[in-house]
């Protein structure tokens, strides 16, 4: 008999542990090992080559944070590039901003969308079915490169700096992104717990410098993602943009006409303030 236990192996020394009630899918995809399985207490998980990526009972946390931040700073994108999230969620997000007119997305393993819409439905909720949506099967880096469309907000929804999600994180892509962005375009992507991980924050804002004048981070607490508080990188040119105040976005959100269930405007405008261990490490790098 199998081992019903699901150990995440992100940390070589630390980790947590699912029990799988039911294995949903469990096979080598074209670039990594997909495995979706029912938990009790997270619903519906989905884990590529060991680590979490993602689960039905705290999944809006995440994606409400990374798509409605720089959607409502922004004020008036109208084309978005969402690199990976083949799950769905950032699309499902983007999409209730009325506003937005055309959506890119660039993931690498078609069969990861194949099986999510299957197996986590309520995460896309049929978003990939929309007609502003334009899915193209490319490995992100390589796409930012090469594309000569503009986008007005990136959001790079990426695994771990590790496999195939490492050029994510690499210079090559920054260029690249910033490359892709409309004049006062925003840059956001997913950046590890930096507690566990503080290696990643100093380096992202290393590897970003070169190419846009504000860079920072923000925050939000993910039960899936251990070990604190989830980073999630920033980037433009204009630091503005991330310093409007509450009631500017309260008017915004209140006019994007959609409720959600972690983000609010108040979290947006703390999200910002970081906890000293990360200030102190990240002033390394100004």
């Amino acid at each position: 008999m199998s081992d019903p236990r699901y150990l995440e192996t992100l940390y070589p020394s630390y980790g947590q542990q699912f029990e799988m009630e039911e294995v949903l899918f469990r096979a080598p995809t074209e670039h990594q090992e997909l495995i979706i399985f029912k938990n009790q207490r997270f619903g519906r998980v989905m884990a590529l080559d060991g680590v979490i990526q993602t689960t039905e009972v705290d999944e809006f946390i995440y994606h409400e944070m990374l798509t409605h931040v720089p959607l409502l700073a922004h004020g008036s994108a109208k084309r978005v590039l969402i690199i990976g999230g083949g799950d769905g969620g950032i699309l499902r997000e983007v999409l209730r901003h009325d506003a937005v007119e055309q959506v890119t997305q660039v993931e690498i393993d078609a069969q990861v969308i194949e099986m999510c819409k299957q197996f986590l439905p309520n995460h896309s909720a049929g978003a990939f079915e929309d007609p502003r949506v334009n899915i193209v099967i490319d490995d992100g880096k390589a796409f930012v490169m090469n594309c000569t469309e503009k986008f007005d907000v990136i959001i790079s929804d990426c695994t771990d700096p590790i496999g195939p999600g490492e050029a994510l994180f690499e210079s090559d892509f920054y260029r690249g992104c910033k490359q892709c962005l409309n004049e006062g375009g925003i840059f956001v992507a997913q950046n590890g717990v930096p507690f566990m991980q503080p290696d990643e924050a100093e380096t992202t804002k290393a590897r970003l410098q070169p190419f846009f004048a504000d860079r920072t981070f923000y925050c939000a607490a993910v039960p899936t993602y251990i070990g604190g508080i989830m980073s999630l990188a920033w980037a433009s040119d204009d630091a503005g943009l991330r310093q409007h105040s509450t009631e500017v976005i309260a008017e915004r959100f209140a006019r994007a006409g959609f409720k959600t269930r972690y983000y609010n405007p108040a979290i947006h405008t703390g999200a910002f303030a970081l906890p000293q261990y990360l200030v102190d490490r990240l002033a390394k790098i100004d």
